[in-house]
């Protein structure tokens, strides 16, 4: 997760000090700018989260042009610039605000201030349950209204076409009610009158091209392949491919365009994954490694879903991870 702190005083920058310190072996990527040498909307329309070390009210004025939606804006904090709290202002649940000032609390000896009615009240909050399990929300309105219910103390329904453990109490079996919440691939699945859908994000796209292969071409390859297999880009959580693709602008492009992270791994780590795969010895010669897509694919694990497709020079493959679903799990 990248993390822009912004700081207003020197007093600011020691507490800023204290968190890179701090996390220095986190997963978390912090940035440190002074604020008045930064646009706020370069951060906020670039980084997952956004620390302020500085009063409410400067963080407030700052951000408010920017706010749109809880879906798609970034983690907000406000921390003291005395270090002694750590406030979650934005984002609280899908954008991770109220984990990372919990986190960030934790790693300097303050107290994380979370205001969310699920979370002080100890219900379960949809949000950052679909966050914590790479779940995708499809129906935004429907889970507000479940977290409204759960918070007044109703149970819900559940639905699951995946194993899972920790479920909470708040959940019952039955399919003889009005409401509940049902996770699966399958988005037209209505095992309720009113369902909320929880789609996994766990495709992993493998993918290999030509030589400066037009943007415009690879991304209607990849369009009208998820079309006919009527699969939903949103439910891809990365792109794969060889190195030696590392360059390719149809590849960054698509990337970016979709907000879809893109890695990319060595010849020699790929051939080492393990299964059946199409095997082409021209790749192999060119490459290094004698089917990019497939292997790409599936080197998280998981089944393949789509076997390599060929067209306009493009190849992809989709690999589908194994889904695992914990009640509990808390991750930013």
């Amino acid at each position: 997760m990248n993390i822009a702190i912004v700081t207003v005083t020197h007093n600011g920058q020691e507490v800023a000090r204290r968190i890179l310190e701090n996390n220095r072996n986190d997963k978390l990527q912090f940035t440190h700018y002074v604020l008045k040498a930064i646009d706020v909307k370069v951060l906020f329309e670039n980084y997952e989260g956004i620390v302020f070390v500085c009063a409410c009210g400067i963080a407030v004025r700052k951000i408010a042009p920017y706010v749109k939606s809880k879906v798609t804006d970034p983690a907000v904090i406000v921390i003291d610039e005395q270090g002694k709290f750590a406030i979650s202002l934005l984002s609280g649940h899908l954008g991770g605000a109220n984990v990372l000032a919990k986190r960030i609390a934790e790693s300097i000896g303050a107290i994380s201030v979370i205001t969310t009615a699920t979370d002080i009240g100890g219900k379960f909050s949809p949000d950052s349950f679909a966050k914590a399990n790479h779940l995708v929300i499809l129906e935004m309105a429907v889970a507000k209204v479940i977290a409204s219910r759960m918070v007044e103390g109703e149970k819900i329904a559940l639905s699951s076409d995946y194993p899972y453990s920790n479920r909470p109490e708040q959940f019952f079996d039955d399919t003889l009610t009005d409401m509940g919440i049902c996770i699966s691939a399958d988005k037209n699945r209505m095992p309720f009158a009113k369902t909320l859908h929880l789609i996994p994000k766990n495709i992993v796209l493998g993918v290999g091209c030509k030589k400066n292969t037009a943007s415009d071409v690879f991304e209607n390859f990849i369009l009208q392949k998820f079309s006919e297999y009527n699969l939903s880009l949103f439910r891809i959580c990365e792109i794969v491919s060889v190195d030696l693709k590392r360059n390719e602008k149809a590849l960054q492009e698509f990337s970016e365009k979709y907000r879809i992270p893109l890695k990319f791994y060595s010849a020699e780590e790929l051939q080492k994954v393990k299964g059946s795969f199409e095997h082409s010895e021209f790749v192999l010669q060119t490459t290094g490694v004698d089917n990019v897509c497939e292997r790409s694919a599936l080197y998280y694990g998981g089944k393949l879903l789509i076997s390599k497709q060929c067209g306009n020079g493009v190849t992809l493959a989709v690999g589908e991870k194994d889904v695992t679903i914990d009640f509990e799990r808390d991750i930013l």
